[in-house]
C-alpha cells in the first residue's frame, strides 16, 4: 500500500437533517453554492478536495499551515454567506483538521489519519475549527491565532486520547463545554522522556534540545505568545534594525515551500551573523508567513526600523528572486530589485542580496564578516537541496520525519563529504534522538553528536550551530567550562541568533550563574518578540535559583499556560512551593505531576542534572523530600 503524510480537513453541516426535512431543495441549493466556494478555497490554499458525501467534504493538504488558513477562511465566507439567510435556513459547517499518515489508493485516502479529523469535526460547534496536537504542534507559531487547549479526548475507533485544540478564531470566544479524558499511557513525547530516565524531573539540556533547531530554523512544537494579544510597541534598537519576512513561493507548487523557506532562513541566517545588524529570529517573522500583512504593523510588533519583503519562484535550471527594503517607520523604499539568474548562481545570488542590504543600511563589516560573504557552504547544488529537504523534514518532529532528516543529510554528506552545515545537522539529530529517547543506545548517540559537531566545525569553524551542539553535549558531560565557552562561540559567530543566549542561559544555570541566565534570557526575548515558551521555564528556574521566588512562579505559570504537559516546570514549583514552606500548594503540584509519571525516583533524577556544585542539587531534592 502507498502511504504518505498528509494534512487532512473534515467538514459536515450540524443539523443536516433538519435542514432537509424542512426543505430539500432549498438545502441541496445552498449545499451545492457552499461546497463550490469551499472548493475554491481548498485549491486556493493548495489542497485537494478528494471527496463530498452527502453533507461532508473531506480535503488533502500538504501543509497544515495551509489547511488552518483555510477553514479560518471558509469559516468568515461561510458566516457572511449566512447573514442573508433566514436563522432557521442556516447552513453552519463544523471543520476538524489532522496531520496523520494515511492509505493512498488512487484519488482516494483512508486510515487513522482521516478518522481523526472527522472525529474532531464531530466534537465542534457550528462555525467551529478543532485542530489535534499533531496540527497543532505545526502551526502554533506560524499564525495570528488563538488556540485553546481542550484535553485529551477518547473518540470513536481510535486506540489512544487525541489532544484536541479549538482555534480561536475570534480572540477571547470561549468554547463550548467538552468532557475532558484522563490521559492514559504516553501520549505526549515529553513524558516518554521523563519515565524512561525514572523521573519528571529532567530539565537542562533537554529542555533546550526539544525545542534546539538550526540558525534561524525555529522548531514548529514551541509554543509562542498568543498572537491575538495586543503589545505595546517595542523601541527600536540603537543599531540598524531588520525583519526579513517570509520569502514567497511563486511557483505555483506546494512542494516547493522548502525551497522558499530556506531562501528566507539562509537570508536571515547571513545577515544575522553581522555584528552591525539587529536582526529578529526566524520563527518570529515566520508568524507572518501566508498573510497580508503591512511592514508598519510589522515594525511595531517586532521593534525593528526595516522590512524586507520577497518573493522566489525556481523553475528547472532557473530560479527568479523579487525583493525590496522598506524603511517601515519613515515610509518608502530603500532598494528594490529583481534577479533572474541559473540556479547554480543561488549561493553567489544570496550574498548579493545580502551585500545589498548591508550597503542600503550603511553596516561597517569586519575583516571577519567579508571574509564569510566570499565562503558557499557548498559547490554541489544536489546535496545544497539535500540539506534544505532535510531541514524541512527536522522541523516536523516526528520520529518519521526525524529519520528522512537524518537520511537528507546523510545524502547531502555523501555527495559532498566536505559540507560542514550537513554535519551539524546530522549531529543535531543524533542530539534530539537522546534527548527524546528515540535512540535505543543513548549513550552512543550522544558521542555521535559530539563527533559530528567536532567535525563539523573542523571543517568550519563559523558554524554557530556546530558550537552549539557540542555546548550541550559539554553539559551532559558535566564539562561546564567547555560547554560554556563554546555556547560563547556561537554567540560570537551569530550574535543575533536569540536560541544561542536563552541555551547559554541555561548552561550558566548548571554552572552555578543563574543571575546572568536572567540577563541572557531577556535578550533572547528581545531578539525573538514572538518566543518560544521555553525561554520562560528558563527563565523560572534563573529566577528560583537565585531567590526570586514569586517571580519564578510567575514565569513558570506563564510557562504552563501554553504548554500543560510539560512536567519538569510542575516538579520546579514543588520545589519553589517547598521552600516557602507553602506545603498544600506544592503537594498539589506534586499530586498533579504523580499522576502523570509511572515512575518516582529521586536518586534516578540525580545524574539527569547536570549542576556543577552538587550542594545545589542535594538542596532541590531535599526541598522535594
Amino acid at each position: 500500500m502507498e502511504r504518505k503524510l498528509a494534512a487532512i480537513l473534515s467538514a459536515d453541516v450540524k443539523g443536516y437533517s433538519r435542514l432537509m426535512g424542512e426543505d430539500e431543495v432549498a438545502t441541496v441549493r445552498t449545499l451545492t453554492a457552499y461546497r463550490e466556494e469551499m472548493a475554491t478555497e481548498i485549491r486556493q490554499h493548495h489542497g485537494r478536495v478528494v471527496d463530498s458525501p452527502g453533507d461532508n467534504l473531506l480535503a488533502e493538504f500538504a501543509s497544515v499551515v495551509d489547511a488552518v488558513q483555510c477553514a479560518v477562511v471558509i469559516q468568515a465566507t461561510l458566516k457572511a454567506e449566512n447573514a442573508n439567510l433566514p436563522p432557521q435556513r442556516k447552513m453552519e459547517f463544523r471543520i476538524g483538521i489532522n496531520l496523520g499518515d494515511v492509505i493512498v489508493e488512487g484519488e482516494r485516502i483512508y486510515g487513522d489519519g482521516v478518522n481523526i479529523a472527522a472525529r474532531l469535526e464531530s466534537l465542534a460547534e457550528p462555525g467551529g475549527i478543532y485542530i489535534s496536537g499533531t496540527a497543532y504542534d505545526q502551526v502554533e507559531n506560524k499564525l495570528a491565532l488563538g488556540y485553546e487547549y481542550l484535553g485529551e479526548q477518547e473518540v470513536k475507533n481510535i486506540t489512544k486520547p487525541v489532544r484536541v485544540y479549538r482555534v480561536q478564531v475570534e480572540p477571547g470566544a470561549a468554547a463550548p463545554a467538552v468532557s475532558k479524558t484522563r490521559r492514559v499511557g504516553t501520549a505526549h513525547l515529553t513524558r516518554a522522556v521523563l519515565v524512561l530516565v525514572g523521573l519528571v524531573l529532567i530539565v537542562g539540556t533537554i529542555v533546550t534540545v526539544r525545542y534546539l533547531s538550526f540558525p534561524t530554523i525555529d522548531n514548529r512544537q514551541s509554543t509562542i505568545v498568543n498572537q491575538a494579544e495586543e503589545a505595546p510597541a517595542l523601541p527600536l534598537p540603537d543599531k540598524p534594525s531588520i525583519a526579513v519576512l517570509p520569502f514567497v513561493n511563486m511557483s505555483g507548487d506546494p512542494e516547493q515551500e522548502y525551497f522558499s523557506d530556506g531562501m528566507t532562513e539562509t537570508l536571515i541566517t547571513g545577515l544575522s551573523k553581522l555584528s552591525g545588524l539587529f536582526v529578529i529570529a526566524r520563527n518570529s517573522v515566520f508568524t507572518y508567513k501566508g498573510k497580508a500583512v503591512k511592514v508598519e504593523e510589522v515594525s511595531r510588533e517586532l521593534g525593528v526600523r526595516y522590512v524586507l519583503e520577497s518573493s522566489v519562484q525556481k523553475a528547472g535550471g532557473r530560479v527568479r528572486i523579487t525583493a525590496q527594503l522598506v524603511d517601515a517607520t519613515a515610509g518608502g523604499h530603500l532598494w528594490a530589485e529583481q534577479y533572474d539568474r541559473d540556479l547554480r548562481d543561488i549561493f553567489a545570488l544570496q550574498d548579493e542580496i545580502t551585500q545589498k542590504i548591508v550597503f542600503a543600511l550603511k553596516v561597517k563589516l569586519t575583516k571577519e564578516e567579508q571574509e564569510r560573504f566570499r565562503r558557499a557552504p557548498t559547490d554541489n547544488l544536489e546535496a545544497y537541496d539535500c540539506f534544505l529537504r532535510g531541514a524541512e523534514y527536522f522541523l516536523r518532529r516526528t520520529k518519521e520525519t526525524h529519520t528522512q532528516a537524518r537520511q537528507m543529510f546523510e545524502r547531502a554528506i555523501e555527495l559532498d563529504p566536505e559540507y560542514a552545515a550537513a554535519y551539524a545537522g546530522l549531529g543535531l539529530t543524533h542530539l534530539v534522538d537522546w534527548a527524546w529517547r528515540w535512540s535505543q543506545d543513548p549513550p552512543q548517540s550522544l558521542e555521535q553528536a559530539f563527533e559530528l559537531a567536532q567535525r563539523a566545525i573542523a571543517l568550519d569553524d563559523s558554524l554557530s550551530l556546530a558550537h552549539m551542539v557540542l555546548g550541550m553535549t559539554y553539559l551532559r558531560k558535566k564539562q561546564h567550562e567547555q560547554a560554556i565557552a563554546e555556547a560563547e562561540r556561537a554567540i560570537a559567530l551569530d550574535p543575533n541568533y536569540a536560541h544561542s543566549y536563552a541555551a547559554l542561559g541555561e548552561i550558566l544555570t548548571y554552572a552555578g550563574r543563574p543571575e546572568k541566565t536572567v540577563e541572557l534570557i531577556e535578550k533572547a526575548m528581545r531578539l525573538n518578540p514572538h518566543y518560544p515558551a521555553w525561554y520562560l521555564y528558563d527563565l523560572g528556574v534563573a529566577y528560583g535559583l537565585t531567590g526570586r521566588h514569586e517571580e519564578a512562579i510567575a514565569a513558570l505559570r506563564r510557562f504552563l499556560a501554553r504548554d500543560p504537559d510539560f512536567l519538569p516546570a510542575r516538579s520546579d514549583l514543588v520545589i519553589i512551593y517547598s521552600e516557602l514552606g507553602r506545603k498544600e500548594e506544592a503537594q498539589a503540584e506534586a499530586a498533579k505531576m504523580l499522576r502523570e509519571t509511572i515512575d518516582f525516583s529521586l536518586e534516578g533524577a540525580r545524574p539527569t542534572w547536570p549542576y556543577k556544585d552538587q550542594a545545589e542539587l542535594e538542596r532541590l531534592l531535599a526541598a522535594w523530600r
